[in-house]
């Protein structure tokens, strides 16, 4: 009887004291422990630029972009010397805009 009441009491209290420490139990997290890039390149176009789903010439164009449109940098492709190819997002607003949009691609430099 001793025995069943001390597994009962260690049982509950794991489970009052365990969820605290997940990351839905309570504890705040610092931001800094959060992996945010702080170097965030951003290109603003000069010309009307296609938008590639890969870093190839001859992959399918997914869209035009215009002049003036803010792209966010995610990484850079080196194909070879000449030819260099950016991952990029396309600013938005995640609230309002249509959820099928394209935001991401690769375009040409």
């Amino acid at each position: 009887m001793i025995n069943n009441l001390l597994k009962n009491f260690c049982l509950i209290t794991f489970a009052l004291i365990a969820p605290i420490t997940l990351p839905a139990g309570g504890i705040q997290k610092n931001l800094n422990q959060n992996k945010f890039s702080h170097n965030i390149d951003e290109i603003i176009l000069t010309s009307n630029t296609f938008l590639y789903v890969s870093p190839k010439i001859h992959a399918k164009e997914l869209l035009v972009l215009d002049v003036g449109t803010t792209l966010s940098v995610l990484r850079n492709w080196k194909v070879s010397k000449n030819e260099t190819w950016v991952r990029v997002e396309l600013a938005s607003n995640k609230f309002l805009d249509d959820p099928n949009k394209i935001l991401k691609g690769w375009i040409k430099m």
